[in-house]
């Protein structure tokens, strides 16, 4: 009877390679993410509460058009004036008839403020407008 040598066998190694491959893929993953989720918070903003707040499905390619408590409109993470901001949301409008905006204003701004960024929206040929509000706390 002939039995097998165990100090012959060479032991399972551990490919790395391939977990390299995935932990980079994680990585490339979670930087994209963050980069998009980035432009939606602005600190500086703190939008008003409601109390039929409810959270929707993100669309793709959402707009997002923050107004700080000082009029200024952020798009996208950039300063713009209202001339600019209608330029870029008609070049969009032109490419993406059915494209989605949510407005982000803060609560602390003038009424006047968030209007006039409406307007320019309107301008703009954009009709799917969404305004962010949060639940109030208890």
């Amino acid at each position: 009877m002939k039995f097998r040598d165990t100090s012959s066998q060479q032991g399972a190694e551990l490919e790395l390679a391939p977990m390299i491959d995935v932990v980079f893929l994680l990585l490339i993953f979670f930087i994209v993410t963050w980069q998009f989720a980035r432009f939606e918070r602005d600190m500086d903003i703190s939008v008003p509460a409601a109390e039929e707040a409810e959270n929707t499905d993100r669309q793709t390619g959402e707009i997002i058009v923050n107004v700080r408590s000082d009029g200024s409109i952020i798009l996208n993470g950039r300063d713009v004036s209202e001339p600019e901001l209608l330029t870029k949301l008609q070049s969009i409008s032109e490419a993406y008839p059915d494209q989605a905006v949510i407005l982000r204003g803060s609560s602390d701004t003038d009424f006047q403020s968030i209007i006039n960024v409406l307007d320019q929206i309107k301008k703009a040929g954009i009709w799917n407008v969404a305004f962010a509000t949060t639940k109030p706390q208890s």
